[in-house]
C-alpha cells in the first residue's frame, strides 16, 4: 500500500521493481493486490492487457483497520490489553503514556 501512497497508480510490475530484495514475484503481487480490490482498498484501472491500481483509502484508514484487527486477534478486542503490553516491554514511555491519558482526557 505504502508504494501505491507514495508513487500513485502503478502497474504491477512498477511496483515489484520498488518493493526490496528479495522482490516477491510478479504473481504475488497481483494475488495480495486483487485481495486488497476485493476489500475496497485498491481500484484496477485495464490499460492495454495490465492493470494499473491506485491506493482508495488514505493511510490513516488503513492503520486504523489494521490496529483494529491487531486488537481484536492478539488482544482479545480490548485497546487496554495492547496499552498495557507496550507498557510492560517498554515499547512506551512513561510520557507518551501521559500524552495518551492527555489525549483521550481531551477527546471526552
Amino acid at each position: 500500500m505504502s508504494v501505491l501512497w507514495n508513487n500513485g497508480a502503478m502497474f504491477v510490475r512498477e511496483i515489484v521493481e520498488l518493493l526490496p530484495e528479495p522482490r516477491p514475484h510478479f504473481n504475488t503481487v497481483a494475488t495480495f493486490l486483487k485481495g486488497l480490490e476485493s476489500k475496497g482498498w485498491v481500484k484496477k484501472e485495464m490499460i492495454g492487457n495490465a492493470n494499473r491500481y491506485s491506493a482508495i483509502k488514505d493511510v490513516e484508514a488503513y492503520r486504523q483497520n489494521s490496529l483494529k484487527n491487531i486488537i481484536s486477534r492478539f488482544f482479545g478486542g480490548s485497546s487496554f490489553n495492547l496499552v498495557s503490553t507496550l507498557t510492560r516491554d517498554s515499547s512506551i514511555s512513561t510520557d507518551e503514556l501521559r500524552e495518551l491519558i492527555n489525549m483521550i482526557e481531551k477527546n471526552k
